[in-house]
């Protein structure tokens, strides 16, 4: 019986780790990247340049997904490819595309809420705490810890989706996974929102001051955080998410065009920034 060694495990995974992204095209995405990080395996499975060949063939389909917790679907298929390595029928490039293909849009859910919406977040809300004033520690903090838990992490779900093979799909797309997304969907909105009142500040200069009087009878701010604090901050927000998601702008167009109203509000006087010259 085959068995694929701890070292053409251990090489797959790190490739998968460093180059998920390298190769990178609209068009295959991170195709090639799996291909790579496949090759060890087939390499150990088949003895002959021609079956390594049509074995390969079958991870050249589209794939994309969040690439850190995407390391599961990578331990998984090479558990599948030692399976039909061992002539298991029921593995053929149907199943294993199938699986693929199934698997890579949940898991970028999954992996957006709880990595990029909610982890990421979180890092670097702690490490912009331990940044002020210029601290190195900040960059510091979030580089070592960082890489230092995302490594435990990938490396754990891959061996772990090795281990479990075909019968990994219902765990992570089961009943119990969706409740356990839809939780962390809720919990990086209310991280997201709390980092965009926290570090986003928008507040206006204008205010009215009657004729010959040099005190204003009326300051917009003011009235603004009577009513409601951090209205301007929160419509700032808002604008930039409609410019993403409803008329699909691009984030360096959107921050082009704060900069442009920006500049447009200073010179006005909508703003005032509080530069001295």
């Amino acid at each position: 019986m085959k068995k694929v060694s701890k070292k053409a495990l251990n090489q797959s995974f790190w490739r998968w780790w460093y180059g998920n992204l390298t190769g990178f095209t609209h068009e295959h995405m991170q195709t090639f990247a799996y291909m790579w990080a496949m090759l060890p395996i087939i390499g150990e499975m088949y003895a002959s340049d021609e079956e390594r060949s049509a074995k390969l063939v079958t991870y050249y389909p589209f794939f994309n997904t969040e690439p850190q917790i995407g390391a599961i679907v990578v331990g998984i298929t090479a558990g599948l490819e030692e399976a039909r390595a061992n002539g298991n029928t029921d593995v053929d490039d149907e199943m294993i595309n199938g699986i693929r293909a199934g698997l890579m849009g949940p898991l970028a859910g999954i992996g957006d809420a709880l990595i990029v919406g909610t982890y990421i977040p979180i890092l670097l809300g702690i490490s912009l705490g331990f940044a002020e004033g210029g601290n190195i520690i900040g960059p510091l903090f979030y580089i070592v810890v960082w890489n230092a838990t995302i490594l435990a992490f990938m490396r754990f779900i891959y061996f772990k989706g090795y281990e479990l093979g075909g019968s990994a799909v219902e765990v992570i797309v089961g009943e119990q996974a969706n409740a356990v997304k839809n939780a962390a969907i809720t919990l990086g909105q209310i991280i997201v929102g709390a980092m965009a009142a926290s570090w986003v500040s928008i507040r206006t200069s204008i205010a009215l001051t009657a004729p010959g009087e040099d005190v204003p009878y009326l300051v917009l701010q003011n009235s603004l955080d009577g009513a409601f604090p951090g209205l301007l901050t929160l419509c700032f927000v808002l604008f930039c998410w409609w410019l993403m998601a409803k008329k699909s702008l691009s984030p360096v167009k959107v921050m082009l065009l704060m900069v442009v109203i920006a500049l447009v509000g200073v010179l006005l006087g909508v703003f005032d920034p509080g530069l001295n010259y």
